[in-house]
């Protein structure tokens, strides 16, 4: 994955460290991983992680098939020690050993075998989709960043990656080419978490206003029942 699709030298600037970099840009499986990991830290940290997994098992890249049949014990052990690759490197190591048992059992362990012959953008977002850690969301976010930086874009790409996919956007890692827009990105996922817990406290509000009022209403009919008055 050196070359785009369109046959294009690959240059990404998502972990901000350039060997990682590199990694992600020749090798479809670190891509995959990488994006496995991002949740719940930092982007960056995220996409470095399959560059130190591999530098920890005397490799310059990852291999499926190896991984899939380390011994669950040895591996965890790759992610806790420290520094960590993971806010939560035991869970985070099984969902990548299941992912690559997945890709070896569906893939032959060719993780770019996912999207290689995909005819259509809902095709892929499918298989993306079925892939061990990958919920619609993530599927989304891997899906555009195929599009917007690999050049793998099969018919109706953008559509199937949703908002992630929009031209221009600054909703997620597809869409970092650079420190300016990590920050332009990661300044998004801000707003968009302040307005999610915003949105979640109106919700609490507008319930507990709803069920005071009928508890309220409950106890006048009760007193104005003829039970009540006799």
């Amino acid at each position: 994955m050196t070359k785009s699709d369109s046959g294009k030298d690959l240059t990404l600037r998502i972990a901000q460290q350039p060997a990682a970099d590199e990694l992600l840009a020749r090798s479809p499986l670190a891509a995959l991983v990488g994006m496995l990991l991002d949740q719940q830290v930092p982007m960056e940290w995220a996409f470095t992680g399959p560059y130190t997994l591999a530098e920890r098992m005397g490799s310059d890249d990852l291999d499926a098939a190896e991984i899939a049949a380390y011994g669950p014990e040895a591996f965890t052990a790759l992610f806790t020690t420290k520094p960590a690759l993971h806010r939560y490197p035991g869970s985070m190591a099984r969902r990548v050993q299941q992912l690559c048992q997945y890709l070896v059992t569906e893939y032959g362990g060719d993780a770019s075998a996912v999207w290689r012959d995909a005819g259509t953008g809902e095709e892929l977002l499918r298989r993306l989709n079925d892939l061990p850690g990958f919920g619609t969301q993530k599927a989304q976010i891997f899906l555009a960043l195929l599009g917007k930086q690999f050049g793998v874009r099969p018919t109706g790409w953008r559509a199937a990656a949703g908002a992630y996919g929009e031209d221009g956007s600054r909703r997620s890692v597809a869409d970092i080419t650079g420190p300016e827009s990590l920050a332009e990105v990661r300044a998004y996922k801000q707003e968009a978490k302040a307005a999610k817990a915003t949105k979640a406290a109106d919700t609490a509000k507008t319930a507990k206003a709803t069920k005071a009022t009928k508890t309220a209403k409950a106890a006048k009919t009760a007193k104005g029942s003829p039970k009540a008055k006799g």
